[in-house]
């Protein structure tokens, strides 16, 4: 009797307290080239005493900035967007995802040569570039460059230099940029396109050998918005812009827009 008693409170939920809606996790979607830096971020948010409200704790989800999009327009459940380029957050915004007036731009980046030798010399990177000849019969590491940002960036800067012809034919390409940046660091192609803050993130594994010009591509900015309204989601995206998150971002090679 007490067995069957038992089963029917388990059944009914009545063994244990009901799940909060603000207990559930901030689920952040944030573009690949930030991993480094939000993760210290995330880190330090939990740390803090006075943060997080009733400590809820937040989770972040890398990808392509347009796999990202994608999923949150296919109705997957994120608290926040970051994206590494205005495009895809307009498209979600286009969509009426975003929570009005929560919209900002957080980070800028550089776009930058790197190769896998570390004793590779630096290049200024202008029309002058003998890039396919620095390729030989190898590949050029790159984000895709049809959908994401990096890829995107990358792609225009070839082209505005008329370099891009070149080496189109040998661009391997990757899901995203922090994918085509282990490319290089793991020799399968010796050099690659990415931002600097991926390269500092990856250390001694890559040699920056140049920045593209800022004017051969489009700026390169860090959208981000709130996709719930949520107290813990907008507390946490306080967090991003304020002076502790923003120093981490600037020690990792992140710029202001």
């Amino acid at each position: 009797m007490k067995a069957l008693l038992l089963s029917v409170i388990l059944a009914l939920g009545l063994g244990s307290a009901p799940a909060r809606a603000e207990d559930a996790p901030v689920t952040v979607f944030a573009a690949a080239s930030l991993k480094t830096a939000l993760d210290r971020i995330v880190a330090d948010w939990a740390a803090e005493p006075d943060a997080a409200p009733d400590a809820v704790p937040v989770r972040v989800s890398y990808a392509g900035s347009s796999a990202l999009a994608r999923q949150i327009l296919q109705g997957a459940p994120a608290d926040i967007f970051i994206s590494a380029n205005a495009d895809w957050m307009d498209r979600v915004e286009a969509e009426g995802l975003l929570i009005p007036g929560s919209r900002a731009d957080l980070l800028g980046n550089t776009l930058v040569l790197i190769a896998h030798d570390p004793d590779a010399a630096p290049v200024e990177i202008t029309a002058d570039l003998p890039l396919a000849q620095m390729l030989g019969e190898d590949r050029l590491a790159m984000a895709l460059v049809e959908a994401v940002p990096a890829g995107i960036y990358g792609r225009a800067a070839l082209s505005s230099l008329g370099l891009w012809d070149s080496v189109a034919a040998r661009v391997a390409q990757a899901d995203n940029v922090r994918a085509a940046l282990a490319l290089v660091s793991r020799g399968e192609a010796p050099l690659g396109i990415t931002y600097a803050t991926d390269a500092h993130a990856a250390g001694d594994a890559v040699q920056v050998l140049g920045a593209f010009p800022p004017d051969s591509h489009p700026p390169i900015i860090y959208p981000v918005a709130a996709l719930r309204d949520r107290p813990e989601a907008a507390a946490f995206l306080d967090w991003l812009r304020g002076p502790q998150a923003q120093a981490i971002f600037a020690d990792e090679g992140f710029t202001t827009p």
